[in-house]
């Protein structure tokens, strides 16, 4: 009877200090030391993207985000907290993009993920941040996976690429009066879902693209590439790679004598950083955008992310891919501070699901429960110089059955 006694004492202790210690423990906790990734002074948040690799210039969004946090660590905080932004290259390879997650979840213990860059990186751990129900705010891709269906702790802000190809083709008919539209894309989703956004505009008005030319992502001889869009005759090319190969793509038509009217995505609307490394030839490029323009010369907030910028990234060209992560970054923070002192992972997806009304550099977003999806706008400008650039068109918005579009995106 005394063993008995002596094993049950033991157990009950060995309970309550394993309760005391956290062990088990979770957010609904009375001890605010059980929210992940969150102390009385700090608050850790994590990304992801390509600091290196083929898409290394986009990695100037996550280096945007982390002016934007540092800007805010020494104006005070966020309610007497500080950001602690960790940043990990995944060189635009999934493969990278796993394990690096994986350490900022289990090693790093992010309360959040802010950003994460590119389709196939992001799409790599949706399924494993959705499981921990960890917040993630801002993938920074156009696919539709992150709100269709919408995912409870994932908030999507960049438009639907579907929506953006479809805008893209109503703009080249209507307003250029193409008759002969081509396409250069990336041979994944992010090309696809541009492919069928436009052509589901073009069934609607009985054409077709004369030429759709796929481009892998290890591409950098487009020679063929050019030669088969010049080739067609196509007076309109639709542009969708990586910043790199867009370069490749622009001097190398320009190199031949082939001056179609590019219309680049959003993905290459860093117009600066462009027009710089194609020696000027990216003058005269169509590219979307979807709010204030970072050229802007008299908005006060755009000064003040360009000057934060200087600050933290000097080496960094200030354009859209820096502007875009503190874009990315202001929305996050606001419903941060929302919260005062109590941040919960809880807390902050609760904070999003309320935001139904939003500036989002110069537009108006919003979320709501059953709503993940911030905005489904785009507009076209123009450059016309390394910092000047020329408006075409308000806001435009697709009127394509996305959901139907899905189903033709899946199938390809």
């Amino acid at each position: 009877m005394r063993k008995l006694l002596s094993i049950s004492f033991i157990l009950s202790f060995a309970l309550l200090f394993w309760s005391c210690a956290g062990g088990g423990g979770s957010e609904s906790s009375a001890d605010a030391s059980a929210t992940i990734g969150v102390t009385d002074t700090e608050i850790t948040i994590g990304s992801f993207g390509p600091l290196t690799g083929p898409a290394a210039l986009w990695g100037n969004i996550m280096k945007g985000m982390d002016a934007h946090f540092q800007m805010i660590n020494d104006e005070g905080g966020i309610n007497g907290r500080k950001i602690n932004f960790i940043m990990k290259d995944d060189a635009y390879d999934p493969s990278r993009t796993v394990p690096a997650v994986r350490e900022l979840v289990q090693r790093n213990e992010v309360f959040a993920f802010v950003g994460g860059i590119g389709t196939a990186p992001c799409m790599s751990v949706m399924d494993y941040i959705v499981e921990e129900n960890i917040p993630w705010f801002a993938p920074t891709s156009g696919a539709t996976n992150w709100s269709i269906p919408t995912k409870p702790n994932i908030f999507a802000v960049l438009p639907y690429y579907i929506d953006e190809g479809y805008i893209q083709a109503k703009y080249a008919v209507e307003d250029l009066n193409a008759t002969k539209v081509g396409i250069i894309y990336q041979n994944d989703d992010v090309g696809k879902s541009a492919l069928v956004g436009a052509k589901d505009y073009f069934k609607k008005n009985n054409m077709d693209f004369v030429s759709e030319v796929p481009v892998e992502v290890t591409d950098t001889d487009l020679s063929s590439h050019i030669a088969r869009l010049q080739d067609s005759g196509a007076e309109v090319v639709l542009l969708w790679t990586l910043p790199r190969q867009g370069v490749i793509t622009v001097t190398s038509a320009n190199r031949v004598g082939f001056e179609p009217q590019f219309i680049a995505s959003f993905i290459l609307s860093d117009m600066g950083l462009m027009h710089g490394l194609t020696k000027g030839a990216w003058e005269g490029v169509i590219y979307g955008s979807f709010g204030e323009s970072p050229y802007s010369k008299t908005n006060e907030i755009v000064q003040k992310y360009k000057a934060a910028t200087a600050k933290y990234y000097p080496d960094v060209t200030w354009g859209v891919f820096p502007y875009s992560g503190f874009a990315y970054v202001k929305p996050f923070a606001d419903a941060l501070r929302s919260l005062g002192d109590n941040v919960t992972r809880e807390g902050i997806i609760d904070a999003l699901n309320k935001m139904n009304s939003f500036d989002l550099i110069g537009v108006t977003a919003g979320y709501s429960k059953d709503n993940h999806q911030a905005i489904r706008s785009m507009q076209l400008l123009k450059c016309v110089g390394a910092e000047e650039y020329e408006e075409l068109s308000e806001l435009i918005t697709s009127d394509s059955d996305i959901h139907a579009l899905i189903e033709e995106l899946e199938a390809l």
